[in-house]
């Protein structure tokens, strides 16, 4: 359960830092949505890096 949760935490991070990014690169430049759409989708793939790459590296747990 805890290793979900962590997966699940890295995901919706990633998320939400791309969102909160883009929605700043919006305040600043005045390019409402286009900063947050981009970055957004970013954030996503960047989340669902981060949880193939945790997935990927799992330890063994044969005891070999």
């Amino acid at each position: 359960m805890a290793r979900g949760l962590r997966l699940s935490s890295e995901l919706i991070a990633g998320v939400v830092v791309g969102a909160g990014i883009g929605w700043g690169f919006d305040r600043l430049l005045s390019t409402s949505p286009w900063g947050l759409i981009v970055f957004f989708l970013l954030g996503f793939a960047a989340g669902v890096f981060n949880v193939v790459r945790s997935v990927s590296v799992a330890p063994d747990r044969t005891g070999r």
